[in-house]
């Protein structure tokens, strides 16, 4: 199977890399390891071209209580 590819924008770190594709910010390290070359980048110039690993996304809500166990 092939990786998917993401071409980055002008500006865009990890981080926000991270949240736009897999609507959270704490995949940003999976994102820093699947491209070692570009470790060292804050910020995008644009055009650069990422790997992104596949990461298990929990679904909403999954591994949640339904409430505060302190609500009771």
């Amino acid at each position: 199977m092939d990786s998917m590819k993401y071409p980055c924008k002008a500006g865009e770190s990890f981080d926000q890399i991270s949240l736009a594709v897999y609507g959270d910010e704490k995949y940003a390290a999976q994102l820093l390891q699947a491209n070692p070359g570009y470790c060292r980048r804050l910020r995008f110039a644009g055009g650069e071209i990422l790997n992104l690993p596949v990461v298990e996304v929990p679904e909403e809500g999954v591994g949640e209580p339904a409430s505060a166990p302190w609500k009771g």
